[in-house]
């Protein structure tokens, strides 16, 4: 994997640059799209590349090794002929998927025993395991075996935390150095900086994180409740810390304006449910503000679902004709929405990266955090 730094925003932390991977470009900033269990919810493959049109996508290790499972997944050749995606996928390591299930889970130094939610069968992840079911997943980018600690957590506990995953790192790094890719092109790890929201434990993790030489690094544990200005101030410091020619992945962000926000501190990379998740419940994000579309002010409303048109679903349907299929719990609504939601989200990142190169990112991004403030 190579990262070329195009240029820096004269007005604030903001890049433009291009990762280059075995499966081809990725233009920074960048979005994306969450396919958790090898399909973006709600969206064909190919209507998402053809209209939404994402450099990358992501996939969930820990899903994917419950369904399919990896067995599957190496008789198929890899995650990307297995769903027929020829572009970059990006693999995170199952910490923040393990965190979450705090009720059935246990976390010792070795690693984290957890019963599926599935149904209810006994799995370990280890430092070393998860590398291999990475390897056998094959995504482009993956992440290292980390603790995703919750909000608020205590100073100590977040501390304790911290450090095992930076041991669990070296782990990582270790294992993946012993097991070659599978499926004939190569793969990159980005390490993950903890560290709650302590400031001195951010600067000491993202030092180490930095010493480990990576070819990109994430920062995680954040986005899990913490008042957006805690991530703000968090993400600074640690991007003050990570070396700039290396891309900077920010797990599990956001909304569109914690995007902006986070593009102006310095950050590349980003992926959220949001959109999708949004999406299935009438929500619909655009450059003017916020839209419910359940809400009855819409039923005679004719006008296109969004002019600025990212997708072919903005001006193709109507605003009364999308709420009339929400409001009749039609299967349509929710495509149409997800589609227009992943296209804006799209769309923004590489506004963004056109206002980068052209040196006005920072009064640009001003405008559109004020605008995209407004429910419409």
């Amino acid at each position: 994997m190579k990262f070329e730094l195009a240029v820096t925003d004269p007005g604030s932390s903001a890049r433009a640059g291009v990762i280059t991977t075995d499966h081809g470009i990725i233009e920074t900033p960048i979005f994306m799209p969450v396919g958790t269990i090898a399909t973006v919810k709600g969206i064909s493959q190919k209507d998402l590349k053809e209209q939404v049109d994402p450099d990358i996508i992501l996939g969930n290790t820990y899903h994917l090794y419950l369904r399919p499972q990896t067995e599957i997944l190496k008789k198929a050749g890899g995650l990307h002929k297995f769903m027929n995606w020829d572009r970059n996928i990006l693999t995170d390591s199952g910490g923040y998927q393990v965190y979450s299930l705090s009720e059935r889970r246990k976390i010792k130094e070795e690693g984290v025993r957890f019963k599926s939610h599935i149904d209810g069968s006994y799995h370990n992840f280890t430092p070393e395991n998860v590398m291999e079911i990475q390897r056998a997943i094959g995504a482009d980018i993956i992440m290292a075996f980390d603790e995703c600690t919750p909000y608020p957590c205590d100073y100590r506990y977040a501390k304790n935390s911290m450090h095992r995953t930076h041991r669990w790192l070296d782990r990582c790094i270790t294992h993946f150095e012993k097991t070659p890719p599978l499926y004939g092109y190569s793969q990159a790890l980005f390490p993950i900086v903890q560290g709650s929201t302590y400031k001195d434990l951010r600067k000491e993790s993202a030092e180490y994180i930095a010493s480990a030489g990576a070819e990109g690094n994430a920062i995680g544990g954040l986005s899990v409740g913490e008042p957006a200005e805690e991530m703000y101030a968090m993400t600074e410091i640690v991007t003050n810390i990570l070396p700039k020619e290396k891309p900077r992945y920010l797990m599990g962000v956001g909304t569109p304006i914690n995007i902006l926000e986070n593009i102006a501190l310095g950050v590349d990379m980003f992926d959220c449910v949001m959109p999708t998740r949004n999406a299935r419940n009438g929500m619909l994000f655009t450059s003017h503000g916020t839209i419910n579309i359940k809400n009855k002010k819409w039923e005679d409303d004719f006008s296109p679902i969004d002019e600025a048109a990212n997708t072919y679903v903005d001006t193709y349907y109507t605003k009364a004709y999308l709420k009339h299929l929400f409001s009749v719990n039609e299967l349509l609504g929710k495509q149409i929405a997800t589609m227009h939601n992943l296209g804006f989200y799209l769309w923004l990142v590489r506004e963004a990266r056109k206002h980068i190169l052209a040196g006005d990112f920072s009064s640009w991004k001003n405008v559109m955090v004020k605008q995209m403030n407004n429910r419409l």
